[in-house]
């Protein structure tokens, strides 16, 4: 059984249960996340969970999709991709839409061989990495909604696996920037949301961090600056890596500016 994809399936129904009972209008109300509507939100989660998906049950189809996929986006833009490939279905429609797939979708990737290799738009991965991806985004863009709701998360250890890619892209960060790490990977101790202690690389006290484990996932996912928590920061290279850390694939990007993403 693959945890990750239980763990997918309960961030998803925590991010369902709070969109349920919207109102149509307040899709539409831009977040603070470059703008974002929460019918992009459900827009991007939905077609890139497909995609996901895709890979796992007709690997050609896949390729065959993303070649087309990249192309027109490339004419366009990423926003206006998801929102013709999800065919207009906006508000309460796109909602049920993205949670009855997801739904079959977790349940389908339970069963899955965890080191299976599976083809993405950058370098095949296992499938505990493709599903733990997935849990990642729907983590991370479900804060905006949370933010623009007004509605403060209870966290879950489900977010071990956010945790864990956090720490494994430190040198990521940095190649995407084109940069050279400053040094080896800083200690991190976080306090999980049942109490529990997880613990990332090499014991030091002149290099750590230290705190809540959620608050760590908002700096590495870059929905949160590393001032508006109250992680404890030691050492130059974890001060560097905090400053830009960065746990999803594609460009460079800037975290948001400190005050600037909040819950209503």
């Amino acid at each position: 059984m693959l945890q990750e994809a239980l763990d997918f399936k309960a961030e998803s129904d925590a991010l369902y249960a709070l969109m349920r009972d919207m109102n149509e209008a307040d899709f539409d109300a831009p977040t603070q996340f470059k703008g974002w509507t929460l019918n992009n939100v459900l827009e991007h989660l939905h077609m890139w969970n497909w995609a996901a998906n895709e890979s796992y049950v007709d690997e050609d189809n896949f390729a065959a999709w993303l070649g087309d996929a990249m192309t027109a986006i490339g004419k366009s833009s990423m926003r206006a991709y998801e929102a013709d490939w999800n065919g207009g279905a906006k508000g309460q429609a796109l909602l049920e839409k993205w949670h009855s797939f997801y739904t079959d979708m977790a349940a389908r990737f339970v069963e899955v061989d965890p080191k299976k290799r599976l083809k993405w738009a950058g370098p095949d991965m296992s499938a505990r990495s493709s599903i733990s991806a997935r849990l990642m985004e729907t983590w991370a863009h479900g804060q905006e909604v949370f933010d623009q709701l007004g509605a403060v998360r209870n966290d879950q250890d489900t977010i071990r696996s956010i945790a864990v890619l956090g720490t494994n892209t430190f040198g990521w960060t940095y190649a995407t920037r084109g940069e050279t790490p400053p040094g080896p990977m800083p200690f991190v101790k976080l306090t999980a949301p049942s109490g529990a202690i997880w613990e990332f690389g090499e014991a030091s006290n002149a290099e750590r961090i230290e705190g809540k484990a959620a608050e760590f996932c908002q700096v590495v996912t870059q929905v949160r600056n590393i001032a508006d928590t109250d992680l404890t920061v030691t050492g130059d290279v974890a001060a560097d890596w905090m400053s830009k850390a960065q746990c999803f694939a594609g460009a460079p990007e800037t975290p948001p500016a400190p005050g600037t993403r909040f819950t209503k």
